[in-house]
């Protein structure tokens, strides 16, 4: 399994579980008044992953290992002009801020312009309940409902992904499958069917196919985002998620007029 580091916070000292904590108790805070200074270096990245692979070459167009057709798509545009593809992981705190902060409202606003497809990249050694919820949202998508338990999983974040103090992430599998039992139901999945293919060679496959595309990618943290096959990073001016935001939806625009 990947190695963990965090590469925002390449400090000497504290535990994995203290920066997890105030990475969580940041996020929350910020989330609610809205402003989020960005730690330097990474654009926002909160976990790193030391998978080892050789990086591709710079410049090089990866179209073709980090979007499939076969890949979770949140949009779809006729045109397939612009694809953004982010590897993600459903426990890091970070992916679940750029999600409130950036992600969730480019989704809405892009509808019907873009495909944006989501691959999946679970750092277990820092997030216990990461593949579990991979593997929610896969085994939903088997029943062509993947978009929804991948709304449910953030939007009801704190519930499952966050330890019952606030202070660290949480490792209780058995209440985040009650609470992942219950995203099924409520977005009308065939509940018996969706808690068979959670741990179905299926669904275990498709996860480990997105690992091995994040390391072929040279994906090294969570989120990472590619637009048209080209690594995307926010630049070093972006202090906050509404200054990222921004810079993502220059940078769709721009490719859309090309």
């Amino acid at each position: 399994m990947p190695k963990t580091t965090n590469p925002l916070l390449k400090k000497s000292g504290p535990s994995t579980n203290m920066i997890l904590s105030i990475v969580v108790v940041v996020a929350a805070i910020v989330i609610i008044g809205g402003v989020l200074l960005f730690t330097a270096g990474r654009g926002g990245q909160n976990d790193q992953a030391g998978n080892g692979a050789p990086a591709p070459a710079p410049g090089a167009d990866l179209s073709a290992v980090v979007a499939h057709p076969d890949s979770n798509a949140l949009l779809e545009a006729p045109d397939g002009k612009v694809t953004v593809a982010e590897f993600l992981d459903f426990q890091c705190p970070s992916c679940w801020s750029y999600y409130t902060g950036v992600t969730k409202n480019i989704e809405q606003e892009f509808a019907g312009r873009i495909t944006f497809v989501n691959r999946n990249f679970p750092i277990t050694g820092a997030h216990p309940l990461a593949e579990p919820a991979a593997k929610a949202a896969e085994a939903a998508g088997q029943q062509g409902k993947y978009k929804e338990m991948y709304h449910a999983l953030y939007d009801d974040y704190r519930a499952w992904a966050v330890s019952a103090d606030g202070q660290n992430v949480s490792d209780d599998q058995q209440r985040a499958n009650t609470l992942f039992t219950q995203y099924a139901q409520q977005i009308g999945l065939d509940v018996n069917k969706f808690r068979a293919d959670l741990d179905s060679p299926v669904v275990a496959q498709r996860i480990e196919k997105d690992k091995a595309d994040a390391e072929a990618a040279g994906v090294e943290g969570t989120p990472t985002f590619f637009i048209n096959g080209h690594k995307w990073e926010p630049g070093k001016d972006a202090k906050t998620y509404g200054d990222v935001a921004a810079q993502l939806r220059d940078r769709l625009n721009q490719e859309l007029a090309r």
